[in-house]
């Protein structure tokens, strides 16, 4: 089966932020494809942790894509402007460093699922995200979501935790 386009680009762009050391979950729909979600989606969407070696890292990376990321952009980035639309270059991406719904990145980053080495956040908290946005097309996509999550989760079960890994969590 050919990758979807879409997918086909958070593999190279999740390889190459691997090489600069960036710290990033996937999110979005554009996410939910890389597991198997059969939607469309017009960019991808990176939740980003929110330093300024990581924003660093960031510009660095997508600059070795032949993206252009002039001064502003990369304050922003640099800064950990909540959100952060990059559209001049090989594909569109949105860096956001505080999605709506979502506690913190490090919370984030303990329930993701790392699928073919990419960091991608959980489906609970991609839906967590698109119901806390609130926009209309993202209330659309909130129940085949779920139901995606739903088999999903039936398909690829988490192993269990005892209580000292779940207390570590909650801790971060």
């Amino acid at each position: 089966m050919a990758k979807d386009f879409r997918v086909a680009i958070a593999t190279d762009l999740g390889r190459v932020f691997a090489e600069h050391g960036v710290d990033y979950l996937f999110i979005g729909k554009g996410a939910a494809m890389v597991l198997g979600y059969p939607g469309t989606t017009q960019d991808v969407d990176v939740f980003a942790a929110k330093s300024a070696d990581n924003g660093r890292r960031i510009v660095a990376a997508l600059r070795s894509l032949e993206f252009v990321i002039p001064a502003d952009i990369e304050a922003g980035i640099l800064a950990g402007r909540d959100f952060v639309q990059i559209k001049d270059g090989p594909f569109d991406v949105d860096i956001v460093f505080a999605p709506d719904g979502i506690e913190s990145f490090e919370k984030a980053k303990t329930r993701r699922i790392v699928h073919e080495g990419l960091n991608i956040a959980s489906l609970d908290d991609i839906i967590a995200s698109k119901r806390g946005a609130g926009r209309p097309k993202d209330k659309n996509d909130l129940p085949l979501l779920e139901s995606f999550r739903d088999e999903y989760n039936r398909l690829h079960p988490r192993p269990l935790r005892n209580a000292w890994e779940i207390n570590s969590d909650e801790m971060k």
